[in-house]
């Protein structure tokens, strides 16, 4: 996979910075791609241009503000409190279609610069009860791009049998620890780094670093 070309769906958080960092030493070319979709915080489009600048990576950013207007949450307004689902529903963070269309056009910029691979950062393992982020629907999407377009694109998830410690474990097999820690936005605060500390990405996160950090004292 050396010689060919990828394209990185990346948010700036750390879960796609951790795939950027993975497909970089997988692809001779990676570009990435950001979706604005007047998301509650910019300061994740900043995050995302700031990391591929300094990582030299080709970036491109997509104007997907209909899914604004279409998908109220609490990711795109702020009058809607961030919190997990109650009773088996979704968090309030969950945006309907999200992946779905991230990936779909993805597979549009991957087919006009002719990269056969496209990565995400979605899990099942540590996450949010996103339906979108499961395995059965990334195998199903994969199948339909290709029939779309009748291309033959393959969909990686580098992390979705990890849990948060395995993730930080594979940032720092890649040599991005200190960077992804420091970095990369995740809290849905807008706080970059370590994050406010209280919003569910924010506690995920933490107890995964501080599961890992424990691991690898152990081993020290």
């Amino acid at each position: 996979m050396k010689d060919e070309k990828a394209v990185v769906v990346f948010s700036g958080g750390q879960d796609s910075t951790t795939c950027l960092f993975w497909a970089m030493e997988q692809f001779a070319e990676v570009t990435a791609v950001t979706f604005d979709y007047n998301q509650r915080h910019l300061t994740e489009i900043e995050s995302a241009k700031n990391i591929t600048k300094e990582l030299g990576v080709k970036h491109h950013i997509l104007d997907m503000s209909l899914l604004n207007q279409l998908a109220p949450n609490a990711l795109t307004r702020d009058e809607i409190e961030v919190k997990d689902g109650e009773d088996g529903g979704l968090p309030s963070t969950f945006v309907p279609g999200r992946n779905l269309l991230f990936m779909s056009f993805a597979g549009v910029l991957a087919s006009q610069i002719g990269a056969k691979h496209i990565i995400t950062g979605v899990s099942e393992t540590d996450f949010s009860g996103y339906p979108d982020c499961r395995d059965m629907f990334v195998k199903s999407l994969n199948v339909t791009l290709n029939l779309s377009m009748d291309q033959n694109f393959a969909i990686h998830t580098p992390l979705m049998w990890l849990n948060k410690a395995e993730v930080w474990k594979l940032a720092d097999e890649l040599g991005a620890f200190d960077f992804v820690r420091i970095k990369t936005l995740t809290c849905y605060n807008g706080v970059i780094a370590d994050g406010c500390g209280e919003c569910p990405a924010c506690v995920l996160r933490k107890k995964g670093l501080d599961d890992y950090l424990a691991e690898r004292n152990e081993l020290v």
